[in-house]
C-alpha cells in the first residue's frame, strides 16, 4: 500500500490495541488534531498559492470532524480524553525535512512539506486498514474503514500538490527518498499503544 516498506504486523491490533482502546483513542484524538495544526501551518508558510490555502482550509475542517468524531467515541464509551501524547514517529519524520535556503528553495520546502504530511497519511491509512480488519470491535472496525478511505484521500491530494507545484523537482524521486527514509524508522515502532507506534 503506497510503496510502503514494511506493512504492519496485525498482532499490533492483537497484543497492543485491543488491550489499550483508550490509549489508542487518546492518541488517534491527537493525531486528527495535528493533522489540521498541519494543514494550517501550509496556509501560514504558502499564503500566496490559492489553491493550496483553499485545499488545506477544508482538509482542516476535515480534520477537526475527524476529531470531535474519535472525541465523540471517547465520551459515549465513558473513557478519559488523556494529555496529549509525544508522535516520536512523526518527530523522526520531520529529521528528514528540507529547511531554511531562503527565497529560492520556498518552493523546494513547500513540496517536501506536503511529501511529509503524504507520508504520515499513507502510514496512518495503512494502520486503520490493519485496525478495521483485524480489531473485533465492530464499531470501530467500521469506523477504521471508513477513515481508511479518507486518510487514502488525503495522501493523493498532498502527492497531487507537490507534483502540481514542484515545477522543476524530481518529485517522485524525492517521494522515494522518503519511502526509503520511512522504511528505516518504521523497523522502531508498531509496539505501543499509538496510531504511529
Amino acid at each position: 500500500m503506497f510503496k510502503l516498506q514494511l506493512p504492519t504486523d496485525p498482532f499490533w491490533v492483537k497484543n497492543v490495541v485491543e488491550s489499550n482502546i483508550e490509549e489508542i483513542l487518546t492518541d488517534h484524538a491527537y493525531c486528527e488534531q495535528k493533522a489540521a495544526t498541519n494543514a494550517i501551518t501550509l496556509i501560514i508558510q504558502n499564503p500566496n498559492v490559492p489553491e493550496l490555502v483553499q485545499e488545506m482550509a477544508e482538509l482542516v475542517k476535515e480534520e477537526m470532524d475527524h476529531f470531535k468524531r474519535v472525541h465523540d467515541i471517547i465520551i459515549k464509551r465513558g473513557y478519559t480524553f488523556g494529555k496529549e501524547r509525544k508522535d516520536n514517529y512523526v518527530n523522526e519524520l520531520m529529521k528528514f525535512l528540507k529547511k531554511g535556503g531562503g527565497e529560492n528553495q520556498r518552493t523546494e520546502n513547500m513540496v517536501d512539506r506536503l511529501l511529509l504530511a503524504a507520508m504520515i497519511e499513507a502510514r496512518s491509512c495503512e494502520r486503520f486498514k490493519v485496525l478495521s480488519e483485524h480489531v473485533t470491535d465492530k464499531e470501530l472496525a467500521a469506523f477504521y474503514h471508513e477513515l481508511m478511505i479518507s486518510e487514502a484521500t488525503h495522501y493523493t491530494l498532498f502527492i497531487g500538490l507537490a507534483r502540481k507545484y514542484g515545477k522543476g523537482i524530481d518529485v517522485d524521486k524525492r517521494w522515494q527518498e522518503w519511502l526509503d527514509y520511512e522504511g528505516v524508522i518504521i523497523k522502531s515502532y508498531g509496539k505501543s499503544e499509538t496510531i504511529h507506534g
